[in-house]
């Protein structure tokens, strides 16, 4: 069983920068360049995979033109409107935004896309290789409300299911710390506690040196 994601990614000009650059070897039986067997297919989500993924509040999609130009959108939205519907399909709600439909004419012509998905804060990166396929509100309205999300103020225009053909893993070198202001509110919760106490502290030494020096100049 080989890399299933390695598998779809060396392409012969991949495979000949690998020989060129010295990684070939690295790869080779991940890839199928020497057959064999090799680690898990990973072309299937796991329990991993699906708790990554459902903790996300956006992710960058690729696709590319007929005239053979990538495109990559950042779809964003409250963590978890990416849905994991099995261990091969994903689903999100198409929210409306500028009506430039770039990505929704690319994979009508190729449906052949690539994800992103960013955990900044902990240096985490999910890449997923699959097909996507738009399917409007008024031809399935049942699959497009299951795909809203609630009290999220964004009209749904379409349903995107992207059904997987692969995934992997990606280096955290590289990939700078950031966080959302969920990140930090959390992060900050014991340091804004230990300014609480110091504050209290600060505030209780004073009333102590105000007693003591009133009490000085008593004896006076």
């Amino acid at each position: 069983m080989l890399h299933r994601w390695l598998e779809i990614a060396s392409t012969p000009s991949v495979k000949a920068a690998r020989e060129r650059y010295g990684s070939a070897a690295q790869y080779a039986r991940l890839d199928g360049t020497l057959g064999g067997t090799g680690p898990v297919r990973n072309d299937r989500l796991g329990q991993a995979e699906s708790d990554f993924i459902s903790g996300r509040d956006g992710f960058y999609l690729a696709s590319v033109s007929e005239a053979g130009w990538p495109y990559v959108q950042y779809r964003g939205g409250p963590a978890g409107f990416l849905r994991v519907l099995d261990d091969r399909t994903l689903g999100f709600a198409d929210f409306r935004g500028n009506r430039q439909y770039v990505t929704t004419g690319n994979v009508a012509a190729n449906d052949q896309v690539s994800l992103f998905l960013m955990d900044y804060a902990h240096q985490r990166r999910l890449k997923i290789f699959g097909h996507l396929r738009m399917i409007d509100a008024s031809a399935d309205p049942e699959l497009v409300a299951t795909l809203a999300v609630p009290d999220y103020a964004a009209r749904s225009e379409r349903a995107a299911l992207i059904r997987v053909e692969a995934f992997d893993w990606n280096c955290p070198q590289h990939i700078t710390p950031r966080f959302t202001q969920e990140e930090l509110e959390g992060a900050l919760i014991p340091v804004r506690a230990e300014i609480e106490s110091l504050r209290a502290e600060n505030q209780r030494l004073r009333h102590r040196l105000g007693h003591d020096i009133r009490a000085a100049r008593q004896d006076e």
